[in-house]
Formats: structure tokens, sequence, C-alpha cells
């Protein structure tokens, strides 16, 4: 029987998140089998590494959410040690969560993109008014708002969140699409609404902030493009396990298009989180999904 060490927590923005991830992740690990001891991460490396050895983990199941969680920190941490770990490894980590540069790989795979731009605090955007403005690497949203015409904010001045630089970019009109990825292949697509307008931090985490349409409701051809897309970001990055691509599908217009805007590498891991949801309609149970992913664990080293 494996031994499996749960990572939570952190130190990010998202450390609730995370701890949710975690704990629903843990007790789908025990139902599958598995002996497990949750860890609740903080801020100090050395706690992490001695806790992490104290564990004795054939396999860490990494749910931490956010910066030093899945941005390649804690992946180099677990190959210094030799320690098989679920979702992808350093070098798509890392990738993944700067959003300007996985735009960048992309566009360059032919993979479409909103137009955008890195500002840098207090200089203009040539990007015209609706645009998105988002941290370059955080994730669930946090910081991300729209700014429309007649905003009498500066966000390129002031925005809320810590950071020297942001990234701009056009809004897009439309409908809001997830796409899960696992292993080799795309799970499925879902369709996210939300009365508040846009799928933001709150829209994701307050109840009844958003509802999901499991299958999305697309032609079929849109459909299957979009899983398409969602798997060659994934394989573009590098990513391995599980992924989950974030969409946008503008119907608006005489021709429907599909634009990617992000891949979550480490997406949430409750049993009513997005992955979960897509891979119980394909009919893999959550202790399934998680148990496929220990069994799929590698390391860098």
């Amino acid at each position: 029987m494996k031994r499996v060490t749960v990572l939570m927590g952190g130190a990010s923005a998202e450390r609730e998140v995370s701890l949710n991830s975690g704990k629903a992740a843990s007790k789908a690990l025990a139902e599958a089998g598995f002996t497990v001891t949750p860890l609740e991460v903080g801020r100090d490396p050395a706690d992490l590494v001695r806790d992490i050895v104290a564990s004795s983990p054939d396999v860490v199941f990494n749910a931490l959410h956010g910066r030093f969680g899945e941005d390649g920190c804690v992946q180099g941490v677990l190959n210094l040690l030799g320690i098989p770990y679920t979702h992808s490894g350093l070098l798509a980590s890392a990738a993944a969560m700067d959003k300007a540069f996985a735009r960048h790989l992309f566009a360059q795979a032919g993979i479409p993109v909103a137009k955008g731009e890195v500002v840098r605090k207090g200089d203009g955007t040539s990007i015209p008014r609706p645009h998105v403005v988002k941290p370059l690497n955080e994730g669930s949203s946090f910081g991300v708002y729209i700014l429309k015409d007649g905003d009498p904010r500066d966000p390129l001045k002031d925005w809320p969140f810590e950071a020297d630089v942001v990234l701009v970019e056009e809004f897009i009109p439309g409908r809001e699409l997830t796409a899960a990825v696992m292993g080799d292949r795309a799970l499925g697509v879902l369709e996210i609404t939300s009365d508040r307008g846009f799928y933001d931090y709150e829209a994701k985490y307050a109840p009844g902030g958003s509802r999901h349409i499991m299958p999305a409701p697309l032609p079929k051809d849109d459909y299957d493009e979009a899983c398409r897309l969602a798997l060659r970001a994934h394989q573009v990055l590098g990513c391995r396990g599980v992924s989950r691509t974030d969409l946008r599908y503008d119907d608006t217009g005489a021709k429907p298009r599909l634009v990617v805007l992000e891949v979550n590498n480490q997406p949430g891991m409750t049993a009513t989180s997005l992955v979960p949801e897509i891979a119980a309609y394909t009919g893999i149970s959550f202790p399934e999904l998680v148990r496929w992913m220990v069994e799929n664990a590698a390391c860098d080293a």
C-alpha cells in the first residue's frame, strides 16, 4: 500500500482554496486505499523539507495552489528529494503559471489567444476597453477584473494586488468554458455561467456564485475543437497528469471562435471542483481520479 503525503495550504493568496482541495483529496485517497498524511504547508522551506521527509511518502499529492505551490518552487524541492509527485513538473509548472510566457508559447503553437500585452505600473496600454486586467502569476482569477468604457479607475497606476507589471488583454465576449485533460486525452468541456457576468474569484468560490453545465451545449465541431485546444495547450506547456484549460467561446459574431485564456496545471481538487465534475460525467469517480493521479506521479530528478 502506498504512503501518500498531501501538501495543502501554502503561502499564496489561494491558501484557503488549497486547504479545501487538500482535505477533500486526502479523504478520497483514503477511500482509494492509500495511507494518507495531510501536511499543512507554511512559508518556511526548511519546515517543508523536514516535514515531507518525516512523513516518508512514496508519493506526494500536491494540492497547493498559487505562487510557491504550482509555479515550480515546490516541484524543485521534490525533485531534489527524489520523491514522485502529482501534476506537472518544474518547467511546465513555471511556464503555465507565468501567463505572459504561456500565451507566447500558445501563439507560437497556433493556439488562439486574446490580444494582450504586459504593462508596467504607471505606463499606458494600447489595448482598447473593455479589457481584462490580471496579475501575471496568480490563480483562481485572484485580482482579475474588467475595465469598461467610462470606468474611472486606472489599474495601470493602482491595481489591487502586489506586482510591478500586469497583463492586459482584450475582453472576449461570449461564454466561459473550461476543459479537463487527463494524461493524453481531453475528458470534456463544461460551461460556466454567473449572474456576476464574469467568472471572477467571488463567482468561483461564493455559494451560488456560478452554475455549471456539463457537457457544454456547443455544436459538436466546436466542442471537439475546444477539447483539441485544451489537449494541445497541455502538451505545448509540457504538462503531465491532470490540467484544466479555460477558454472563451465568442458566439456574438457571424462565426463563433474559441480563445484559450490559460492552463491551470494544478486545478481545484474537491469532489465538486470543475475537473472532478467533468471526470464524473465520463464515469470517473473522485477516488478513482486521485488514485490515477498518484499512480501516474513522477519526478523530474
